[in-house]
């Protein structure tokens, strides 16, 4: 193997291993976004739990009529935070918080 060849290798291996670390890094920017994501979704997984556990609380402690009413205020307040409360969709983020129209049939509705 004479000097030209040997380079020539060796100019391959860097450009594999120039390859290689700029996948990694890929890699480990995605990671990074998942963790990132993950810890969003777990605030608002603890949140939806805290009201939900509340919403317990507050109907085995108010079995009358107060029960519907505080049942539609924390749909009104699930609503308001952002999150769909229709049946096709309950309980994923609005985009935007743009207005659901069956979300809006649910709040208002006689």
């Amino acid at each position: 193997m004479d000097k030209k060849d040997l380079f020539d290798v060796f100019d391959g291996f860097s450009q594999n291993l120039m390859e290689t670390l700029a996948e990694a890094e890929a890699l480990k920017k995605q990671v990074q976004n998942l963790v990132e994501q993950n810890a969003a979704l777990r605030l608002e997984n603890d949140k939806l739990r805290d009201r939900l556990s509340h919403f317990s609380q507050m109907e085995e402690s108010d079995p009358s009529s107060k029960a519907i009413s505080s049942r539609k205020e924390n749909l009104e307040n699930i609503y308001e935070d952002g999150f769909h409360i229709c049946t096709f969709f309950y309980g994923q983020r609005r985009e935007n918080n743009e207005d659901c129209a069956f979300c809006m049939e649910l709040l208002y509705r006689e």
